[in-house]
């Protein structure tokens, strides 16, 4: 072929398409390596030595630049239009900018973490001078946290202690006295999830209703609501019962097979998966090491979750998974992602609007601004919380699962977006919830079980049921069109480069739909659904919505990009 051709020409044409050529006895072969040259081919001339995608990611690069300036501007022009009639706007330290605390749980959090920070470090300091001064293990170190975490739930909750304990021990009982019982899991699941509606309808109890002789006990409830926290303790309290049910069954995990593909086993270190599949000694379930699981200081208030099997190993040998020097980073980078955030805050008052009803006066693309910058805001500070007590929990020799390993902008299917975000929950879920249901088998039916308990279990409000059964409602097609492709396989370079299509569009359209059930449990409320879906129908509502699924189907182009380019360094 002559330099001077077309790109079309660098492939022998057929009347059947550029991945056909012409074989012998004039036959139409499919000839894989010339098709798949024609789709990655360079073109000539000032185009020579670039792939197709790379000049795609170039396109989808400067659109997405093109997205986010807009989407700086118009919400640094709502901030200032409207920060006279936003609620909770506080003096900031940033440039003589208002800050948008009206985030009550990052309020809480940011106005603690001096505090918070002084009392754990204290914590890690003693812990550590008891544990190398007497060389203690499991057993005692169970017994030192103990007696750290207890004189912490004191602060927070006064004698509302008292609740936990009487709660956490009946727990104790139930488990030992039924782990061996076929109806376990029925026993163990009921008790639970009573006690948790039981928390949320009566407000944490008030000692007065016990008698009045322990009415005085209601002035000294402490800082924080304790039936708030409580719903991590009721995670770890079913945690252990079945770490101790699978104990008795003798359910061995398959650590050779493990070591195989896992390479932190294979050099010496224990993964987090081989320490929570691996049962501790019966003699390891005690009601001491017990108790300092659920009320472990550093995980108490947010988790990350972490289950009791691996929990109770670590204690005895701390994690060696993590250098100190890699746990600095790590602190490291948590800085800078809170000045991120502070930034956030000064500038973008996403939270203030979702609050109160301005929204309502916004253009449809305005509406959708703001509902994408609280799910971001969300993210961040979720990330900040979590990995702030992951820090904490590194340092005391506890490794848990990291809740978000992945960035939110990063995701492009339902079942990936819930298994990065409060990724320890996710796995708990499957752990302990999705695999006793009966796995993969009944999966259609099990993503309704399991959503909806994850709504009760945050609190109990209508908005947020409503936001789990649209999560399922929108996961059960995904499921369904994932199971069908899964059936295919791509046989030539057009199938794949026609399946990464298909599959850019339908992350479009499961991100809108994600965007929409955040905006009805978030944002707006169920009851404002219709008249979302109303205002999006009318002309500059479609226009919007046209603008929004290019956008997310370029963001869904950008994340194959991404994840093309890790499995490339992988295998360098």
């Amino acid at each position: 072929m002559g330099k001077g051709r077309d790109c079309e020409n660098r492939l022998p044409l057929s009347p059947r398409g550029p991945w056909l050529v012409e074989g012998k006895h004039n036959h139409l072969v499919l000839s894989r390596a010339r098709a798949r040259a024609w789709i990655l081919r360079p073109c000539p001339g000032k185009m020579t030595g670039w792939s197709w995608k790379q000049w795609e990611l170039l396109l989808l690069v400067i659109y997405a630049v093109v997205f986010y300036t807009i989407v700086i501007y118009r919400s640094l022009r709502l901030s200032h239009a409207y920060y006279g009639q936003l609620p909770r706007l506080q003096p900031g330290w940033m440039l003589n900018r208002l800050n948008d605390i009206s985030d009550s749980q990052w309020r809480n959090f940011r106005g603690n973490l001096p505090i918070l920070t002084l009392v754990l470090a204290i914590f890690m300091f003693v812990a550590k001078i008891l544990r190398s001064l007497f060389n203690l293990k499991g057993k005692g170190m169970s017994i030192v946290w103990l007696l750290l975490s207890l004189s912490y739930l004191s602060y927070l909750h006064g004698a509302c202690v008292l609740f936990i304990l009487l709660i956490v021990s009946a727990n104790f009982f139930v488990v030992k006295e039924f782990s061996q019982s076929k109806y376990f899991s029925c026993i163990l699941w009921i008790f639970n999830i009573s006690i948790l509606l039981s928390n949320r309808i009566c407000e944490g109890y008030a000692f007065s209703s016990i008698g009045q002789s322990w009415a005085f006990l209601d002035n000294y409830r402490g800082t924080f609501r304790w039936h708030i926290c409580f719903n991590f303790v009721t995670l770890r309290m079913i945690s252990f019962g079945y770490d101790y049910h699978w104990a008795h069954m003798n359910l061995r995990f398959n650590e050779e097979k493990h070591m195989q593909r896992c390479t932190a086993c294979a050099s010496g270190k224990s993964c987090y998966i081989s320490l929570q599949e691996s049962p501790v000694d019966m003699e390891g379930y005690t009601f001491t090491m017990y108790l300092c699981y659920l009320l472990y200081a550093p995980l108490y208030i947010a988790g990350p979750i972490i289950s009791f099997n691996a929990f109770a190993s670590q204690l005895d040998v701390p994690q060696r998974t993590h250098s100190v020097r890699q746990v600095v980073w790590y602190g490291f980078r948590w800085i800078l992602n809170f000045f991120l955030l502070e930034f956030m805050t000064h500038f973008f008052y996403y939270n203030a609007f979702a609050t109160c009803g301005l929204w309502r006066q916004l253009c449809p693309l305005d509406i959708f601004i703001i509902g994408y910058g609280v799910l971001n805001f969300m993210w961040l500070k979720f990330l900040l919380i979590w990995r702030y007590f992951r820090m904490w929990s590194l340092i005391g020799g506890i490794e848990t699962p990291e809740n978000m390993p992945k960035c939110i902008n990063n995701c492009h299917d339902l079942e990936s977006f819930w298994k990065n975000w409060h990724a320890s929950y996710n796995k708990w879920l499957v752990r302990y919830l999705y695999v006793p249901l009966g796995g993969s088998q009944k999966k259609l039916l099990n993503v309704w079980v399991i959503f909806t308990f994850v709504a009760i279990w945050h609190d109990l409000e209508w908005k947020l049921l409503s936001w789990a059964w649209l999560t399922c409602l929108f996961m059960i097609p995904e499921i369904i069109v994932k199971s069908t492709v899964n059936m295919f396989q791509e046989k030539d370079p057009f199938s794949r480069y026609l399946l990464r299509e298909l599959n850019a569009i339908a992350g479009a359209i499961t991100i809108t739909c994600l965007m929409v059930s955040n905006l009805a449990g978030y944002v707006i409320g169920p009851e404002n659904i219709n008249w979302l879906l109303s205002r999006l129908l009318m002309k500059d509502g479609v226009v919007v919505i046209f603008g929004i699924f290019i956008s997310f189907y370029v963001g869904t182009k950008l994340m194959f990009h991404i994840r093309d380019a890790k499995q490339n360094l992988r295998r360098v």
